[in-house]
């Protein structure tokens, strides 16, 4: 059995190490460089807020995977009812359903924060987020063609949405 909960700094050592396999995998973020504990410290404070939540998917006292919500643009009032929406999980744990549980949980949340919409921001190159995206009735509602470089490839910036 799983739970869901609000990730509290004890989680931190995991989050990172989880997103360190996210960014080793070279197709899942921009970032290109690991990151130490405390590199990712100010992350984690910018999601005290409870209109950010940090959400943990565990398993017998393990975090396997984290969802959360970040501000976009923030501080323009215009943007404000946006969130978007990122998660990664374990590669050990891929294809078990636990970004689909992490997803439903967090597109959940954003209804009950008062978000109208809310946002992934993906590399083109990570069809897995796409097609589960997806599933979820996002929509491709930008793209920013072949602007990230990722070793000697250039990959598209997607801009998937949901109304909520």
């Amino acid at each position: 059995s799983y739970i869901i909960r609000k990730a509290d700094i004890s989680d931190l050592d995991r989050l990172t190490e989880i997103y360190n396999q996210a960014i080793d995998a070279g197709y899942c973020t921009g970032d290109t460089k690991r990151f130490t504990r405390e590199q990712r410290i100010p992350w984690f404070e910018q999601h005290k807020d409870n209109r950010y939540p940090i959400f943990v998917y565990e398993i017998e006292h393990e975090a396997i995977g984290y969802a959360y919500i970040s501000a976009y643009r923030k501080g323009r009032d215009a943007f404000s009812k946006i969130g978007e929406i990122s998660y990664y999980v374990d590669f050990h744990y891929h294809g078990f359903g636990i970004a689909k549980k992490l997803i439903t949980h967090t597109i959940q949340a954003a209804k009950e924060l008062g978000y109208a919409n809310l946002l992934a921001i993906l590399l083109g190159c990570n069809r897995e987020s796409i097609s589960l995206l997806k599933r979820y009735n996002f929509e491709e509602w930008g793209v920013l063609p072949g602007i990230a470089r990722l070793g000697d490839k250039c990959h598209s910036h997607l801009y998937y949405g949901i109304k909520l």
